[in-house]
């Protein structure tokens, strides 16, 4: 019965990071980038322990490599950084541009409630 338990409960949490996984977002970026360096020293650190990397971890493409991210963009990239939500291999939506860390996490808030997965809890 204990084993059998424990399955279960092994199956619940691998079909929940396998939905979590389905989704991901990419920081296409360029080697200089000063907006991509300003990211990376306000972002880059909290990022990992949010709940936003659950729901979509962070996978950073370099700009001219984009053909290799498995992914279908709805259009090229013309700013960098420039943040992709995408989900089963396709783009959910984007923000161009980083103006800041509270630009940054309400925008980001606004393309995940798009994923199609139940809607997230808001915080109180």
């Amino acid at each position: 019965m204990l084993l059998r338990l424990t399955i279960l409960a092994l199956c619940a949490v691998s079909t929940a990071a396998s939905a979590a996984a389905a989704a991901e977002l990419l920081m296409v970026r360029k080697a200089g980038c000063p907006w991509c360096l300003r990211w990376d020293a306000v972002i880059a650190p909290v990022y990992p322990k949010t709940e936003e990397s659950i729901v979509a971890p962070l996978r950073e493409v370099d700009v001219r490599e984009m053909s290799k991210a498995g992914v279908a963009f709805d259009s090229a990239v013309l700013f960098t950084p420039t943040f992709v939500l995408a989900e089963d291999g396709r783009e959910v939506g984007r923000i161009e541009g980083y103006a800041g860390d509270e630009f940054f996490w309400v925008l980001l808030d606004q393309l995940l409630d798009k994923l199609s997965s139940e809607p997230r809890e808001e915080e109180p």
